[in-house]
């Protein structure tokens, strides 16, 4: 996931908060200034956009995604810890590679690494990363069950409709 300028929500209020600007949940020209002087105080490639590599330096390890198409040095230790190439790009190796650890592991292999293959991968040495990646990953798996749950009834719903 990341977050850019022009975006509303919960993340975006965490976002500020970790930054110190006026946590109003928007995301505008104060909080990608801030932003960028974070990114270019802690060393991180300076866009105003915050992604894995951002979330990771700030510790907030449950809004780190990693899919196909990241990249950056997140990306990188990820692709270490799996045991390949490690070119800080997510590709369609790294995808495979991922997808293959996920069911291993008795994760969903979906190639998207989340609170759950995260935790399990142990990728972040942060003690406080663990019980971040816990919860998420908790919370995470109730908020499918209920989608799964809507998405089920609401296809009943349809097949009784049109006679199925």
């Amino acid at each position: 996931a990341i977050i850019l300028r022009g975006l509303k929500g919960a993340p975006v209020k965490r976002l500020q908060e970790k930054l110190g600007v006026d946590a109003d949940g928007i995301f505008g020209g104060g909080t990608e200034q801030a932003l960028k002087d974070y990114q270019k105080a802690n060393g991180l490639k300076v866009d105003g956009i915050a992604g894995p590599d951002t979330f990771a330096q700030m510790g907030l390890y449950d809004l780190v995604q990693l899919r196909r198409g990241s990249r950056g040095s997140t990306v990188k230790k990820m692709q270490e810890k799996l045991g390949i190439d490690a070119d800080g790009k997510f590709g369609s190796g790294t995808e495979k590679a991922v997808k293959a650890y996920q069911e291993e592991n008795g994760l969903k292999a979906d190639g998207i690494v989340g609170p759950n293959t995260l935790a399990k991968l142990d990728l972040f040495d942060d003690s406080k990363a663990k019980n971040v990646l816990a919860s998420a990953a908790d919370a995470a798996e109730g908020i499918w069950d209920t989608i799964e749950e809507a998405a089920d009834g609401a296809l009943d719903r349809v097949k009784k409709m049109f006679g199925f």
